[in-house]
């Protein structure tokens, strides 16, 4: 530890501060806090008691939709000759696919019940960018019998074989969509609806864009013409560009049938809306933005968060990282504790570290120039460097500390802020509870000591549930349809 983080740390006495604990993989760590340190948290909304019934009771009575065995009446085609393409969320979204109270199966089961054969049923991963899914996470997804018995394709968006082209959007985006999907029958969309922080909601729509898109359609979507939009934001709909092109391109390919739940801060299952893509999608957001969205009266010098499920790299952590902005002030301090537990890679994919790096060495405004100059070339995950280019913008380098021990000290190099590994002595064996709980709470002390050191009091808050939690201040808009 450098000399002076150890000199400021010294200098607090925590007597009287009160303990929280932070999510952290399937564990929690126990913090040492301010009293008067401020707890932003979801209302409590009670998990379905029946998980499998609700299942069934949303598949039996859809939204603004025709049953799935109408549906498939309807196509004036003998079914046993139908195919049948479902599209599934990766492992970085916690959807409850598998098991008696999971999505899969009663859909499948109604699918057959209808006269679909297994073999004409594909599943897709809505990979968008995201690498493809292992063995072992399509097991713990779906389960081991869905995986046995159905084909499961990975979404591949560079690949120019698995395309068809759909003409451009209206916004002039050039359109190519997953073949396996859009040449199916029947065409249905499965995922978890949550606040999204750049297109307001995921689920629905998302499914198709980015989910099944190729990477010329992405590097619109995701590009800074989209993501410097002030509308493209957690739980904004109208107006927010990312949303709406989502929605013509899903619109465009035609979906079917869409099922998505809704989970609680425990991501425990509280709701499921099945059948129509848009009227099942609005109806979703209508019941999550009344429990995510926490009203703020003042912003906060020192805000704590974590990465949440999400989080199981750097790249994927910039969720949190953004949903921390409305609460943290203007050269404030966020901190970011993070389970990076990436079996491939805690940062991210070769192409964001070398991004990471660019933003490292060009700062955020220069770096966004880049992206914006004519002669730059889209370049796969760009985007979230870009998010932690605002974050930088609103608290500098020394006011973002990002904790992860699975995360080298060579590779911190490399990301924006300071490191958490820079407040422990090294060569200290530890486990990674132990590691991630001294670095964090050394970064809550060394915040609170250089807030002291220049004789302001400081206010603090802590974001329970990380980045499912959408703070927000009361004089501007949150949960614009």
């Amino acid at each position: 530890m450098k000399p002076e983080f150890n000199r400021l740390i010294n200098t607090i006495k925590t007597n009287g501060w009160k303990k929280i604990q932070i999510e952290f993989g399937p564990d929690y760590l126990e913090i040492e806090v301010p009293p008067d340190c401020q707890e932003l948290s979801m209302k409590e909304v009670p998990p379905a008691a029946h998980p499998g019934q609700v299942v069934e009771e949303a598949l039996s009575y859809p939204l603004a939709s025709p049953r799935l065995e109408e549906i498939i009446q309807g196509k004036n085609k003998p079914v046993s000759n139908l195919s049948v393409a479902i599209a599934v969320s990766d492992i970085t979204r916690p959807v409850p696919y598998q098991g008696e109270s999971g999505l899969l199966p009663p859909l499948l089961k109604r699918l057959e019940a209808a006269g679909i054969r297994k073999e004409n049923i594909k599943i897709i991963v809505a990979t968008g960018l995201h690498r493809p899914t292992t063995g072992q996470e399509k097991l713990a997804m779906y389960g081991a019998e869905v995986v046995r018995n159905y084909q499961i394709i990975d979404h591949k968006a560079d690949d120019p074989d698995l395309f068809l082209r759909l003409g451009v959007t209206s916004r002039g985006t050039a359109l190519s969509i997953n073949r396996h999907f859009y040449l199916s029958d029947l065409k249905i969309v499965t995922g978890l609806v949550e606040s999204h922080f750049f297109a307001g909601i995921s689920g629905g729509r998302k499914a198709i864009c980015p989910g099944l898109v190729d990477v010329k359609t992405i590097e619109k979507f995701h590009g800074p013409e989209y993501l410097e939009n002030p509308l493209a934001t957690n739980l904004v709909l109208d107006g927010n560009p990312c949303h709406e092109e989502a929605l013509e391109i899903a619109q465009r390919v035609g979906v079917d049938f869409s099922i998505n739940v809704t989970l609680n801060k425990d991501l425990k299952l509280t709701a499921v809306f099945a059948g129509d893509l848009v009227e099942s999608n609005l109806q979703a957001f209508q019941f999550i933005k009344n429990y995510v969205a926490i009203p703020l009266d003042r912003e906060y010098d020192l805000v704590l968060t974590h990465g949440g499920y999400v989080g199981q790299n750097h790249y994927q952590t910039a969720k949190a990282a953004a949903g921390a902005l409305p609460a943290v002030k203007k050269g404030g301090t966020i901190i970011i504790v993070a389970n990076n537990r990436d079996p491939f890679d805690p940062v991210g994919s070769p192409e964001y570290r070398t991004l990471l790096h660019l933003l490292k060495l060009q700062g955020p405004d220069g770096y966004l120039n880049l992206l914006q100059s004519p002669g730059w070339k889209f370049t796969r995950d760009q985007w979230e460097p870009e998010v932690w280019g605002k974050v930088l913008r609103k608290v500098g380098e020394e006011g973002l500390i990002y904790c992860s021990p699975e995360i080298n000290r060579k590779d911190y190099d490399l990301l924006p802020g300071r490191s958490g590994l820079e407040l422990l002595e090294e060569d200290i064996p530890m486990t990674l509870v132990k590691k991630a709980t001294e670095m964090t709470q050394k970064a809550v002390l060394l915040a609170v000591a250089r807030r002291e050191s220049s004789g302001l009091p400081l206010s603090m808050a802590f974001i329970r549930e990380g980045p499912y939690a959408v703070p927000y201040l009361l004089q501007t808009e949150a949960g614009s349809q």
